[in-house]
């Protein structure tokens, strides 16, 4: 019986060492779209998140803690966006990578910002994520102001005297990109002949194509995401229209050329350099590689995000959100997908956008010398 009673203290307080240990972890989350329309790239931040963790705490952790990872969905919609941050808020929770969209990335960070919570936005390119003087907010992507300049310095010089269309979603990703295109495209002297606007989750387009056959378009510029951009594509070739398409990064993902199929060669989009020829990503890609996961999009950026905020934390020694913010803006981090380094208001110094081709293979490769 005392022998028995023994074991029992034992592992009694076996347990209450490994429940010690278990509430030594700190949790951190990665926040974006794992449901819905944009879910692959919810799919890509929840991979690159994973990965981050645990190589960190492969690696010793962040100050003498191990992580635990969170993953919250919130379907790209603001409102679920806005409850996951006041749910992570409510959990103490010093950091989260996210979100994806825009709409989700912006409400939610005021959330965050009451609650005490780094939010560092893999994707989110809006400016006004980042221009409300919030103390919180970061990101590891450009700005639509930057990615818009680029396409239309792309447009101007090789679609010079064409027929040029301008559409957009109506949401803060889709319409904010195609009007920075169109504020971008209009100063350098080029005026588009159609500019339209469609609701995100619309499947017919037909009206649009016949709109863009009318007006014998040459390019349709399409503010908005992969999952419209391509059934626009495909409804152009299905009137006949030979028009070529062009987005923003949101087409960064294969689940374009899935939707389009050999229809989709010719499509251009903006996005930055590919993170995954870079040789700060070469080990990293390869053990995505080995588990049979190809890091694209943002995958690797949200890898990064995960590297930033870990540094950051253990330079201030702490992982006090406000601290590590402090840290942040004022160092200088090696991530995968190279030096990172911060201005006052949470924006990359490092930006470089470029122009990428869709080809009939389901594959994209940068234009390169591409006249932007």
């Amino acid at each position: 019986m005392k022998s028995l009673k023994l074991i029992g203290l034992a592992f009694g307080v076996s347990i209450a060492l490994s429940s010690a240990a278990f509430a030594q972890d700190v949790t951190i989350a990665v926040a974006g779209p794992m449901t819905g329309g944009e879910s692959a790239f919810g799919r890509q931040m929840k991979n690159g998140a994973e990965m981050a963790v645990t190589d960190i705490n492969a690696a010793g952790g962040v100050n003498g803690k191990k992580l635990a990872l969170s993953v919250e969905d919130d379907a790209c919609d603001p409102k679920q966006a806005r409850s996951i941050a006041e749910k992570i808020a409510g959990a103490k929770i010093p950091f989260v990578a996210g979100h994806y969209c825009s709409s989700s990335s912006i409400p939610a960070s005021e959330a965050y910002a009451d609650g005490n919570v780094l939010q560092i936005t893999p994707a989110s390119t809006n400016p006004l994520f980042t221009e409300r003087k919030l103390w919180n907010v970061a990101r590891v992507c450009g700005r639509d102001d930057q990615q818009g300049l680029i396409a239309a310095q792309y447009i101007a010089k090789n679609y010079k005297g064409k027929n040029i269309a301008i559409l957009n979603d109506k949401t803060t990703y889709g319409k904010g990109l195609a009007d920075e295109t169109k504020k971008a495209l209009n100063k350098a002297g080029v005026t588009e002949k159609m500019y339209e606007s469609y609701n995100k989750g619309d499947k017919d387009f037909n009206a649009i194509v016949s709109r863009l056959k009318r007006d014998n378009i040459d390019l349709v510029y399409v503010g908005g995401y992969h999952q419209e951009s391509g059934l626009i594509l495909r409804q152009m070739r299905d009137q006949g229209l030979k028009t070529v398409l062009m987005a923003g990064d949101a087409l960064a993902d294969k689940e374009y050329a899935s939707i389009t199929g050999p229809a989709g060669e010719g499509t251009l989009f903006t996005f930055g350099p590919d993170p995954r020829n870079k040789p700060t990503a070469k080990k990293i890609v390869e053990a995505f590689k080995a588990k049979n996961i190809d890091p694209e999009g943002y995958t690797l950026y949200t890898y990064a995000a995960m590297q930033v905020w870990s540094q950051a934390a253990k330079k201030a020694g702490t992982t006090d959100a406000k601290k590590v913010m402090e840290a942040m803006k004022a160092g200088k981090w090696d991530t995968v997908i190279g030096p990172i380094e911060y201005d006052s208001k949470g924006d990359i110094k490092q930006i470089d956008y470029v122009v990428y081709k869709w080809d009939a293979k389901g594959g994209y490769a940068e234009i390169k010398g591409n006249g932007t």
